[in-house]
């Protein structure tokens, strides 16, 4: 019988350090051509066109088949709502048969920094003492801070938001769970300046990051600006930098910071060096020089949820967690 998994049940399963290793293998298949994935489809719904995306994935190793379906309304902070829902559908792959639904909220939550650190593990200068600079101060900018802190050597970090109340709680709920000394900008450009690691978690519509602010040898990580008219960071910094993505495809066809650089004539398609795959299986090169910036620019891919969401889903039936449905 199929299995409902609701939020706090799948946060008891899987955690964002459990997600790191998981998301390494799964990209690194996908640079390696042996999951199946179309690029994802998109809506616009409501009087105010908010986001609406379908993405399916199937895997071979685990076998895993499945749908994420995830809608952002930026309205619904004004309800007491998440701006970011989603539900996942997995599926038997032997069969068709449906397995279980799995809360995609917290799947999201979870997978999109474990990308990220795992990411950053692979360009980010080596050695310890990093400064992390956050640009945003929500779930992302949240989780974000805690894939880091566990994954890489951080001391320090900086966050900054627009909305000064927001910043300062961030401070306040951070510091204790994070073991990381963290204090509050008073500006974007005072949070990144000597940063070595820097992470943009922003909804914004237009670029939140100066590349003169950005120090050489610097890595950047660029997880908001999901479509085409969006994006986070300053042209002349991706012309810059070494730019790794998670799918070349979907990067080319749905990151603004892409897009609108090739449009304006600030860089060529060719300036996106590969993916964090190739880097996995060692079939590209990631850092080139101590001095480079390198920029991860993550678009999240339907694998990486199908893949958490099967580890939460044999987590779940080996534990006898979760509700029993028939259909």
């Amino acid at each position: 019988m199929p299995l409902i998994l609701p939020e706090e049940e799948v946060r008891a399963l899987i955690s964002i350090p459990d997600l790191v290793p998981v998301m390494e293998r799964t990209l690194g298949q996908f640079s390696a051509g042996e999951v199946d994935q179309p690029l994802r489809s998109v809506l616009g719904i409501g009087r105010d066109r908010s986001f609406c995306g379908v993405m399916a994935a199937a895997l071979d190793d685990p076998a895993a088949v499945g749908t994420k379906l995830i809608t952002i309304v930026e309205r619904n902070h004004e309800r007491g709502l998440p701006s970011h829902l989603a539900t996942v559908v997995l599926l038997d792959p032997e069969t068709g048969a449906l397995l279980a639904l799995l809360d995609g909220r917290y799947i999201t939550e979870a997978r999109t920094p474990a990308v990220s650190a795992m990411a950053a593990r692979q360009l980010a200068t080596s050695g310890g003492g990093h400064t992390l600079a956050i640009l945003g101060s929500g779930v992302q900018a949240r989780s974000h801070l805690e894939a880091f802190s566990h994954t890489l050597d951080v001391e320090t970090a900086r966050v900054w938001s627009p909305n000064a109340s927001h910043r300062e709680r961030f401070v306040e709920t951070a510091a204790a769970s994070s073991g990381v000394s963290i204090t509050a900008a008073s500006s974007a450009e005072e949070a990144v300046r000597e940063a070595t690691l820097v992470v943009l978690a922003t909804s914004s519509a237009v670029p939140v990051l100066d590349s003169a602010w950005v120090a050489d040898g610097a890595h950047v990580t660029s997880v908001g600006a999901p479509v085409p008219d969006q994006r986070e960071m300053d042209p002349q910094l991706v012309a810059r930098a070494r730019v790794i993505v998670d799918s070349r495809a979907a990067a080319l066809a749905e990151s603004g910071d892409i897009v609108q650089g090739i449009a304006e004539g600030h860089f060529e398609a060719t300036q996106i060096a590969g993916e964090i795959g190739e880097i996995v299986n060692g079939t590209l090169r990631g850092r080139t020089s101590p001095s480079e910036v390198t920029v991860f620019k993550s678009l999240g891919m339907a694998v990486e949820d199908i893949a958490a969401a099967h580890l939460a889903y044999t987590r779940a039936r080996e534990q006898g967690r979760g509700v029993e449905i028939d259909l």
